[in-house]
């Protein structure tokens, strides 16, 4: 059985909501969501927590390592939903989705205001 280990940023409110999306949809519990702001994220000494909180990092069974939305599509896929972000995997589209989900990256407590209401988390609490 594929597994997926899963580093995202939960200071993020959207990122929180995506990883707590995946969370619900994982029956077959393959995915390992680890906050690269929690104590857990200290057993993973190869992550790098900056890059990690910045972009979307993860693991798979070999211990290769994803980024971005490679992350996201491999993500969705193990929970059966790939198909929903296989499109942004294609050759003429994935230059152009992958430039806008760093621009999203890097700009997302900001973008998670406007959608969200709230910019930043603390404790599984989130804030204006």
């Amino acid at each position: 059985m594929q597994k997926l280990t899963i580093f995202y940023d939960g200071t993020c409110p959207i990122c929180v909501r995506e990883m707590n999306a995946l969370k619900q949809r994982d029956q077959g519990h393959r995915l390992t969501l680890v906050d690269t702001h929690s104590e857990e994220f200290a057993r993973y000494p190869q992550i790098d927590a900056q890059k990690a909180s910045t972009v979307l990092h993860a693991l798979d069974e070999r211990n290769r390592l994803l980024l971005g939305l490679d992350v996201t599509y491999q993500a969705w896929k193990l929970v059966g939903k790939g198909w929903l972000y296989a499109p942004l995997r294609w050759p003429g589209i994935k230059p152009l989705a992958d430039w806008s989900y760093i621009k999203f990256a890097n700009n997302r407590y900001t973008i998670s205001k406007w959608l969200t209401g709230k910019s930043k988390c603390n404790n599984n609490r989130c804030s204006r």
